[in-house]
């Protein structure tokens, strides 16, 4: 049996308000916004991006099976008379209405997951459980911005039992208007850090931009907050202050309603004791490091409020892999033997990058194998960029790291301040650090790669697999 189309041409026509040019299909399959990864049957919507605008690929998007494109009335002159189009004002806009569209006709449980770490690995762990318990959707890679959250909500079919929407900001006033799209009845900040203090004055200024979250929480909803985070007071006084009564804590004291009370780290996954709602559970995580276990009771809280099987849930994190770029590994294959790459290259700020560091130390080396962290710039940090690059040579020599290369300009202060012995490469660009560090791998190596999206740290990652073709690493710890 097929399944049931995503969206008919008519319940898009109404919620967007558009007009109709051509001959339109009955219904469509998905949504789309890359002309290149178009499927069949899929609508096309023609958005203006900061490199590229949209319209300049629907007939591309068409002639690959796109049932239909939405377009901005201003560029329709562009297309054939009978061109199968829906016609708005301004295409980013018709993809809000729909959006919300998508929600008033969904009746299953929405959960917004929103923090300065964890955010995307936090999201797939709830996939990951509620998927094996209900239909569910979730948004797709880390579509948490202005068209990534209105996209992934618009995808959502309507007789999901879960959906789960990720929300990411870096300005303040960016989570509001997201989240009172997605209105959720539960929303998790897994934590507050100091991240994109380009653009705040300080981590409080950074709470308050994330609780921002709760403006959209429905009545009688609930809130699942970090109490072991500095800003939980903070954040706990607003979601009070704007009458949200079900604040449900995790963390590892006492007075947390989800409590870790114990966990064993190994190299790929982890063993955690927790007390979840008043329930203890016991379970293997899928993924390594005390802070996805700190998430993973999150993760466990949410379940809960949603209405899942809380047993169920936990048995199913043992299933959980990590998203691309953070923290996947390969086996890399040298002459001599295998090395072990951790891809942590997706982005960075001084927690994540302290938590990645935590999880080299956990890696298990070779005979002569080393720690090695290779890692580029942490962007968007203001003034306080060098000290906290800096700063990170407390975390490598408690993790016993035992060779760093640090890759751009901001990573210099880390360089200078390494002992000699640790150093082993630096360079200002990800580029010029390849041929350095491909040259330095020997046998029983652990190398994590990790660095902001514009310090291009993927590079590295592309250059070793290419220098050492070998295969994903498996789970091979026992718990």
């Amino acid at each position: 049996m097929s399944a049931a189309p995503l969206w008919t041409s008519e319940a898009m026509t109404q919620a967007m308000l558009a007009s109709i040019n051509g001959a339109l299909p009955k219904a469509v399959s998905g949504l789309s916004i890359d002309s290149r990864s178009i499927a069949p049957g899929e609508a096309y919507f023609a958005i203006k991006g900061d490199v590229h605008d949209g319209h300049d690929f629907v007939m591309a998007a068409l002639k690959a099976g796109a049932a239909l494109a939405v377009v901005e009335a201003a560029q329709r002159g562009k297309f054939p008379d009978d061109a199968p189009l829906l016609v708005v004002g301004d295409v980013l806009a018709g993809l809000r209405d729909l959006a919300r569209a998508a929600r008033a006709r969904l009746a299953g449980q929405v959960i917004a997951v929103t923090g300065s770490v964890g955010k995307t690995s936090t999201k797939e762990a709830l996939r990951c459980v509620l998927s094996a318990q209900g239909e569910t959707h979730a948004s797709a890679a880390s579509f948490n911005n202005h068209w990534g959250v209105p996209l992934s909500l618009a995808r959502c079919p309507a007789n999901v039992r879960f959906a789960i929407f990720e929300i990411g900001m870096n300005h303040p006033g960016e989570i509001e208007p997201l989240v009172k799209m997605v209105r959720p009845q539960i929303a998790i900040i897994t934590t507050v850090e100091p991240v994109h203090l380009e653009f705040f004055a300080g981590i409080e200024a950074i709470a308050d931009a994330k609780a921002e979250i709760f403006d959209g929480v429905e009545p009688g909803g609930a809130v699942v907050l970090n109490r072991d985070n500095s800003q939980f007071a903070r954040l706990q006084a607003r979601a009070t202050e704007l009458g949200i009564s079900r604040i449900v804590s995790f963390g590892s004291g006492e007075k947390s309603d989800a409590r870790l009370l114990d966990v064993a780290l190994h190299e790929t996954c982890s063993a955690v004791h927790a007390d979840i709602l008043g329930h203890e559970v016991t379970y293997k995580l899928g993924m390594p490091g005390r802070h996805m276990a700190m998430n993973s009771l999150a993760v466990l809280a949410a379940s809960s409020l949603a209405g899942a099987d809380l047993a169920l849930a936990a048995l199913s994190l043992s299933q959980l892999e990590p998203p691309a770029g953070r923290g996947v590994r390969r086996r890399l294959e040298l002459a001599r033997g295998e090395a072990t790459l951790i891809d942590e290259s997706y982005n960075a700020n001084p927690a994540s990058m302290a938590a990645a560091l935590n999880v080299l130390g956990q890696a298990v080396v070779g005979p002569h194998g080393r720690r090695i962290a290779v890692l580029g710039d942490m962007l968007e940090l203001g003034p306080t960029g060098p000290a906290l690059h800096g700063g990170l040579n407390e975390a490598i020599k408690a993790n016993q790291i035992d060779l760093v290369y640090c890759c751009g300009p901001l990573m210099r202060n880390l360089w200078d301040a390494l002992s000699t012995g640790k150093r082993g490469g630096y360079a200002d660009s990800s580029a010029g650090l390849e041929a350095q560090l491909t040259d330095a791998i020997r046998s029983g190596d652990a190398i994590m790669v990790k660095g902001s999206l514009g310090s291009k740290m993927k590079t590295i990652v592309n250059a070793l697999e290419k220098r050492f073709p070998g295969k994903t690493a498996l789970d091979e710890a026992a718990v």
